[in-house]
């Protein structure tokens, strides 16, 4: 999908993702200091905001301008709520070609599904813009999704495993916090908004079609990510 596609995706309804952050964003960066941060591929920005509201100074960059107006929308709503939140920089641009501010103490890419090539350049760059210490975090649907987990994109070439992550960045020097397969319990509505209204999904990808499992309202279903933290070493 292009940028016009999410454009169109993302007028379509209020919020394409949940308000709140990604649970694996949350739940691993709660515990890092505040620094500067690049959310790359941010969408909507619940990610980005979520990291503003803990002190972050956080550049989030999309190609899709009405996702990052939504962003915006919200920013105000969170601002009026939580009067310390720091405002985001918000970024009309590719992932790909994007040159990111140096010196970070995080780069985050959250569901960016890439074929390898592309993937390896967003990684890459987040990574160079990195600080020495700085971390790198990457959750997305995972390659074994396909056949064993459920929602998200459906073609195999921009699924990928935590290991191919690391392989990106080879010849590069890091510290590896954590790089596995995860699990994602999800709600499963008839309207399928079980992955679409909860956040946990695919950005910048072609061919996302839902998998045509049956079930019941209300039920709960298991996705399949990868995960990566790493630490940027001297």
């Amino acid at each position: 999908m292009d940028a016009d596609a999410w454009d169109d995706r993302y007028s379509a309804s209020e919020l394409v993702w949940s308000a709140g952050p990604n649970q694996f964003v949350a739940a691993e960066l709660a515990d890092l200091r505040a620094g500067r941060a690049l959310d790359l591929a941010a969408g909507e920005g619940r990610n980005a905001l979520w990291l503003a509201g803990r002190g972050w100074q956080v550049t989030a960059v999309d190609f899709s301008r009405v996702a990052l107006d939504k962003g915006r929308v919200l920013e105000r709503r969170q601002q009026t709520s939580r009067p310390g939140s720091r405002d985001v920089e918000w970024v009309l641009a590719d992932a790909l070609t994007f040159e990111p501010p140096s010196e970070l103490d995080l780069a985050l890419l959250a569901y960016l599904q890439l074929p390898g090539d592309q993937r390896r350049t967003a990684v890459r760059r987040a990574f160079g813009a990195l600080a020495v210490g700085g971390t790198l975090f990457v959750v997305a649907h995972d390659s074994t999704n396909l056949a064993e987990g459920t929602g998200g994109p459906q073609d195999p070439e921009v699924l990928f495993t935590a290991e191919e992550v690391l392989g990106d960045l080879d010849g590069e020097r890091f510290d590896v916090v954590r790089a596995e397969r995860v699990a994602r319990e999800v709600a499963v509505g008839d309207d399928h908004r079980g992955h679409e209204g909860h956040g946990e999904q695919d950005h910048q990808h072609q061919g996302h079609h839902h998998q045509g499992h049956q079930h019941q309202a209300g039920a709960r279903t298991t996705a399949y990510d990868c995960l990566v933290r790493l630490v940027r070493a001297g």
